[in-house]
């Protein structure tokens, strides 16, 4: 059978870095804040009627946020434990499987961010990137709130945070992105825990070049927008599209020299892959060949990692995403971005989770982390980040076999 010639520029460049130990390869920085590190993505959007939140809604619980989330009126897919937290509010959903009432947290409570900053300190989480979205509308004082929380618990917790604005169905994101960080965000660099990388201040902006209608930004507004922020002294990050370096699929024709202008880049995974094959099949023709053009061009890489959708029993208890993390390391990637640690709406959280039926509303049809058949402690994400994260720094070997117990 005859060899593609892009099948051979594959092969090579996995061989490349095949020899390459964990975290050795793949970053045009020194270790930092981001570098070198694991961050996860922070939504950070859950608020409760009751909780004090200027916006005063069941914030991202519920598809009717005026209305108590419900089996019927639900905007979540996993459902939290919520065992931790010193305060939660009551809900419509049924009891839980053992009897106890159906509470959920918010984000606007402060001590609900201390408890996820503690377990991002227990688990080898360095740094959170606190997702903004549009704050010009009436959910910007909510969103500031949180801010703050986040700011403080990061500082008592000894982690770093960044402010990463996610551009989605933003309109007037041309001279509003750069206005809320010049009047607002930038105050935030002033604290202990701002994330730093090569002595900058971390931004990340989510969204450039995407092939869809949320985003329908120009490549000079896109331009003008990065440009502005290194002009101020940041250290730049873009989620960009899973296709960025050939920009097909996902991505827009003419963001070449957008993307390329970033000083970090991290390629958007989820809902692209959900099997282990799958995660193999992005290996060879992303991984590899990206880290290769970061490289090449001085730009540090992270790419995601997922833990799967629960729901959609893509976990396959922490197989799927130790995958991941050992073609991460196999490929000689030092540093990655955690798809989400919160983000319980489309269930692909790491915080800690219902294990079983018994800590799951009574027929709501939520799956718990044992849905598969496989018992896993609830903070288990939290633990296989941790080694998947040592695993990448050369702390423990590169291997293909997961070494963290599903549970303690």
């Amino acid at each position: 059978m005859s060899i593609s010639r892009r099948s051979f520029l594959l092969t090579a460049a996995a061989a490349a870095t095949a020899a390459l130990p964990a975290g050795t390869a793949g970053a045009a920085s020194p270790p930092g804040d981001v570098v070198g590190k694991v961050t996860t993505g922070y939504q950070g959007w859950f608020a409760c009627r009751g909780d004090g939140a200027p916006i005063d809604l069941w914030w991202h619980w519920a598809r009717q946020a005026d209305r108590a989330p419900s089996i019927d009126n639900s905007a979540i897919k996993s459902w939290p434990d919520h065992r931790e937290y010193a305060r939660t509010y009551g809900t419509d959903f049924p009891p839980l499987g053992d009897g106890r009432l159906a509470h959920l947290f918010s984000s606007h409570d402060r001590q609900t961010v201390d408890v996820h900053m503690r377990w991002m300190q227990q688990h080898g989480i360095h740094t959170a990137a606190l997702q903004r979205f549009n704050p010009f509308g009436a959910e910007g004082p909510t969103r500031d709130a949180v801010t703050g929380h986040v700011r403080a618990a990061a500082e008592a917790a000894g982690r770093k945070f960044y402010i990463m604005y996610d551009v989605s169905d933003w309109l007037q994101m041309r001279t509003q992105i750069t206005q809320d960080w010049a009047e607002k965000m930038s105050a935030h660099t002033a604290s202990s825990a701002y994330a730093r990388q090569n002595g900058k201040p971390v931004v990340g902006i989510w969204g450039f070049g995407f092939n869809d209608p949320q985003r329908p930004f120009s490549p000079q507004e896109c331009q003008e927008v990065v440009d502005w922020f290194k002009n101020r002294g940041c250290y730049v990050m873009g989620g960009v599209p899973t296709w960025w370096r050939t920009e097909t699929g996902d991505s827009r024709p003419g963001f070449a020299n957008v993307y390329r202008s970033f000083h970090m880049l991290s390629p958007w995974l989820v809902g692209r892959i959900g099997t282990a094959a799958g995660a193999d099949d992005f290996y060879a023709r992303a991984t590899v060949p990206d880290l290769a053009e970061c490289t090449r061009l001085g730009i540090d890489y992270q790419p995601c990692t997922l833990p799967g959708d629960l729901q959609e029993g893509q976990r396959a208890h922490g197989d799927f995403m130790w995958r991941q993390f050992y073609n991460h390391a196999r490929a000689g990637v030092s540093s990655t971005y955690i798809s989400m640690f919160d983000e319980y709406n489309e269930g692909n959280q790491i915080a800690k989770t219902a294990e079983s039926a018994a800590h799951v509303p009574a027929g709501s049809g939520i799956r718990a982390l044992d849905e598969d058949g496989v018992a896993c402690s609830s903070d288990y994400y939290l633990r296989l980040t941790n080694d998947g994260g040592r695993m990448l720094r050369g702390e423990l070997p590169v291997t293909a076999t997961r070494p963290t117990p599903t549970r303690i």
